[in-house]
């Protein structure tokens, strides 16, 4: 199939990468050109403006994955509208609240085209292992135009789901992302208490190696816990910074209105949300470098 993908930062090159591969056929579009013009390596058709996306097409319907900062897929999809034929397939790829997607999704269609909300992990290994995409659509049968790029993307180990209506997919990554939130702080919590509990000196990388081996927590985090301090015992050079980017948050709103507890995920954020105003400490150093492994984030504030 043919598609387009806007936005080429590290998720985005990765899918372009993935699909070019599998035998579809991308047009890749990045605010800078260098970045269309590294996708070409791999065979996307690199493509400088919003028109030339289009004029690229010469099959219908014109499908747009986009993957960009939450904030600014409104806007981008506004000048999208003054592009597309009537019929398009706008994807958003990015970590959206469900609650606007659901707003977007009306705008969408009142000028004649189709959303899909795709929701995406799998972080920076997700071109090795295989994407988990989780997808929501008014229009069933436009999640199914795009399946077969679902399809490849979740090649060779990753896996997809259609679970509804619009933004349904963002709020099932959404949730997702929370419940993450508390798995990374009670492994982060668990290892500062091995090295600060009353054995001194004890292995840590050791013990992950352990629990990593069919133990109940055995789990990729706990591999990327073992990872880093095999690498880094003593988590030098890592500040503590803990950035949050929003689902967790979301997730508590919405939680909080239908009266349901979250405790779990509340503490979560509320460590990460210290953290930033400088309450840093050894399990907040290993929640800066479990981000860093899967996703690629900084492991610094300032880096």
């Amino acid at each position: 199939m043919k598609i387009a993908i806007h936005g080429l930062g590290r998720m985005g090159m990765q899918i372009s990468r993935k699909l070019s591969e599998t035998n579809h056929l991308v047009i890749a579009h990045n605010r800078s050109f260098e970045k269309s013009e590294e996708a070409a390596r791999f065979g996307a058709k690199p493509a400088a403006t919003k028109e030339d996306v289009v004029k690229l097409f010469d099959t219908e319907p014109v499908i747009i994955w986009i993957m960009l900062p939450a904030e600014i897929v409104d806007q981008q999809i506004d000048e999208w509208f003054e592009l597309l034929p009537k019929g398009s397939i706008l994807i958003d790829g990015g970590n959206s609240d469900f609650r606007l997607t659901k707003e977007l999704s009306a705008r969408v269609e009142a000028k004649g085209f189709k959303l899909v909300d795709v929701g995406v992990s799998g972080g920076v290994w997700g071109y090795q292992n295989g994407f988990s995409m989780m997808a929501g659509a008014n229009d069933r049968q436009a999640f199914e135009v795009i399946e077969p790029a679902l399809i490849d993307l979740a090649k060779p180990e990753g896996g997809y789901a259609y679970f509804g209506e619009s933004g349904s997919g963002h709020f099932v990554k959404m949730v997702h992302n929370a419940i993450e939130y508390g798995m990374m702080e009670s492994l982060a919590e668990g290892y500062r208490f091995l090295k600060d509990g009353p054995y001194g000196n004890l292995d840590l990388a050791a013990a992950g190696e352990v629990w990593q081996h069919h133990s109940v927590i055995t789990s990729w985090l706990n591999q990327l816990c073992r990872d880093a301090l095999k690498e880094n015992p003593t988590l030098e050079g890592i500040n503590g910074y803990v950035a949050e980017n929003g689902e967790a948050r979301w997730t508590l709103e919405v939680a909080n209105s239908m009266n349901i507890g979250m405790p779990s995920i509340q503490s979560a954020l509320d460590v990460r949300l210290a953290s930033q105003k400088g309450e840093i400490n050894f399990s907040t150093q290993l929640l800066a470098a479990m981000r860093n492994l899967f996703g690629g984030h900084a492991l610094n504030k300032d880096d």
